[in-house]
């Protein structure tokens, strides 16, 4: 007796279990994605006040005399 692959393996509902398995994989893959992402935003080191500081200082926001300033404050 002949075996056809077509009538073994998707006969039925058979594709239908296949379609689930790979329904699955791909929202792992999917899940995983999106919760390294996430994690990765909060992560990271906190930053102190100096920091803070230095990338406003590096941005142009404020002046190197109020730099200083809040930087002496800072430091007491």
């Amino acid at each position: 007796m002949d075996h056809m692959y077509w009538n073994e393996l998707y006969s039925g509902w058979g594709w239908f279990l296949w379609f689930g398995v790979w329904f699955l994989i791909l929202s792992s893959f999917g899940n995983w994605g999106y919760s390294y992402r996430a994690h990765q935003k909060y992560d990271r080191q906190p930053r102190n006040a100096l920091d803070l500081l230095k990338e406003r200082y590096a941005r142009g926001e404020i002046q190197r005399g109020e730099y200083d300033d809040i930087k002496t404050e800072l430091s007491k």
